[in-house]
C-alpha cells in the first residue's frame, strides 16, 4: 500500500464529488470510507488507475450515503444518477478544495486541521499528534470545521492570501510525531504553486525552502537552541537553498512584489552569506523598507530594527526600535541584543531577564535566561 499516494489523491477525488453535486463533509466522508475500502482491496489486487478507482468508489459511497439519508426523511435524492466514470481529475478541483479549507467562516486553527485532512490527506490521529492534543478534540474541531464549510459554493475565485497565511501556519508549527509539518507546508505549497503560477505562492515556497534549510543547524545537540549568527553554515542544506532562491528568482521576475516575496529576499540574502561577518545587513535593511511598505507590519518593524542596528550600528538600532511599541511580542530581547551590541551589558542583562519572563516558548526562556547569565557573570568577573 502506497500511503504517499494515497495521500495525493486525497484532495483531488474530494475535488471531483464536490464538483460532481455533492457538499465538502459529505464528500470528505465518502473519501474516508472509499480509502478504508482500499486498504481493504489494494493489497490483493493492485490497481493500474488507483486514481479512477478512488474516484468511482468515493462517488458509490456518497450515493449509497445520500440515499440512505433521502430514505430516512422521506424526500427526494438530489443526486439521480451516478456519472460515467472518467479522468475526473483537474487542477481547478484541488484548487478549489485549497479555497475551501481556507475559508473566511474557519477560524485559523481549524483551517489548518481541516487543510491538512483533506488537502493534505493526513488522519486524524496524525494531525493530532502533530499538534500534541487528544484524536477526540482534534476529530471534533475538523467535524465543526466540515459542518461550517458544507454548502459553500464558490462562484468567484477564492483569496490566495488567505489559502498562503494557513499554510504558512502549518509551516510554522514545525513537526511533532510521525508528521513534519514543515515539509508538509512544503508539499502543499509546492502542489499549489504548480495549479496557479501566482508569484506570491511562489515567494512563499521559496521562503520556506530557504527557512527549512537551516533547520538541521538551529538547534544544538542538547535542545538548546542556536542563534542564526553562531550556526554552523556547513550544516545549512544547499540543494534546498539553491532550489529557493531560483524559485524566488523567477517570482520577482514577474514585477509584481509581495510581502512573502520580501521575506525570502531577506531569507536568502541570510543564506548567500558564507558567514555571519559577511551579512549584506544593507540590503536587509532596503527589503526590510519594503516588506513595512507592503505590509505595515509591526513585527517586520521590530525585526528591520535589528537590521539597522547591524547595518548602520546599535545606536541606529536603538532609535529604530524607540519608534515601536513595547509591548511588542519580542520587543524587550531586540532591545537586550542592541544594548549590548551599543556596550551596554548592564541594560543588556536587565533586558534579557526580562525577556526570558515573556519568552513564548521554553527554548528561546532557556536561551535568553543563559545571554542574561552569561553577561551577569562578566560584570562579577
Amino acid at each position: 500500500m502506497n500511503e504517499s499516494l494515497l495521500r495525493e489523491l486525497v484532495p483531488v477525488v474530494i475535488g471531483v464529488l464536490v464538483r460532481r453535486g455533492a457538499d465538502f463533509a459529505a464528500a470528505e466522508d465518502a473519501v474516508q470510507d472509499a480509502l478504508v475500502e482500499a486498504v481493504r482491496v489494494w493489497p490483493d489486487d493492485p490497481l493500474r488507475d488507483p486514481k479512477g478507482w478512488l474516484i468511482t468508489v468515493a462517488w458509490r459511497k456518497f450515493l449509497d450515503a445520500a440515499r440512505a439519508e433521502t430514505s430516512r426523511r422521506h424526500r427526494e435524492l438530489r443526486v439521480e444518477s451516478e456519472p460515467a466514470p472518467g479522468p475526473g481529475e483537474s487542477a481547478d478541483d484541488t484548487l478549489r478544495l485549497y479555497f475551501l479549507c481556507a475559508h473566511p467562516s474557519l477560524t485559523p486553527a481549524s483551517a489548518v486541521a481541516l487543510t491538512l485532512r483533506a488537502v493534505g490527506g493526513l488522519t486524524s490521529r496524525q494531525i493530532a499528534q502533530a499538534y500534541l492534543v487528544p484524536e477526540a478534540t482534534m476529530a471534533q474541531r475538523i467535524s465543526r470545521a466540515k459542518r461550517t464549510v458544507s454548502g459553500v459554493r464558490f462562484d468567484q475565485p477564492g483569496d490566495v492570501a488567505t489559502v498562503l497565511r494557513v499554510l504558512y501556519l502549518v509551516f510554522n508549527e514545525g513537526y511533532s510525531g510521525d508528521v513534519d509539518l514543515a515539509a508538509e507546508a512544503i508539499r502543499l505549497t509546492r502542489q499549489l504553486a504548480v495549479m496557479t503560477k501566482h508569484e506570491e505562492v511562489a515567494g512563499l515556497l521559496a521562503l520556506m525552502l530557504l527557512h527549512h534549510a537551516r533547520r538541521p543547524a538551529r538547534t544544538a545537540p542538547d535542545g538548546r537552541l542556536v542563534p542564526l549568527a553562531e550556526q554552523d553554515r556547513g550544516l545549512w542544506n544547499t540543494r534546498l537553498i539553491a532550489e529557493g532562491v531560483d524559485v524566488l528568482q523567477a517570482a520577482l521576475a514577474r514585477d509584481r512584489l509581495g510581502e512573502f516575496q520580501a521575506q525570502a529576499a531577506i531569507a536568502a540574502l541570510h543564506a548567500d552569506a558564507r558567514t555571519a561577518e559577511e551579512t549584506d545587513w544593507v540590503q536587509i535593511v532596503e527589503w526590510y523598507d519594503e516588506l513595512v511598505r507592503l505590509t505595515g507590519n509591526p513585527v517586520a518593524r521590530l525585526n528591520r530594527a535589528v537590521a539597522v542596528g547591524a547595518a548602520d550600528g546599535a545606536r541606529a538600532g536603538l532609535a529604530a526600535l524607540a519608534e515601536l511599541d513595547p509591548a511588542l511580542p519580542r520587543y524587550t530581547a531586540v532591545a537586550a541584543y542592541l544594548h549590548e551590541r551599543d556596550g551596554d551589558p548592564v541594560t543588556a542583562a536587565r533586558r534579557y531577564a526580562e525577556a526570558a519572563r515573556q519568552a513564548p516558548s521554553l527554548p528561546e526562556r532557556d536561551h535568553l535566561t543563559r545571554q542574561a547569565a552569561r553577561l551577569n557573570a562578566q560584570l562579577r568577573s
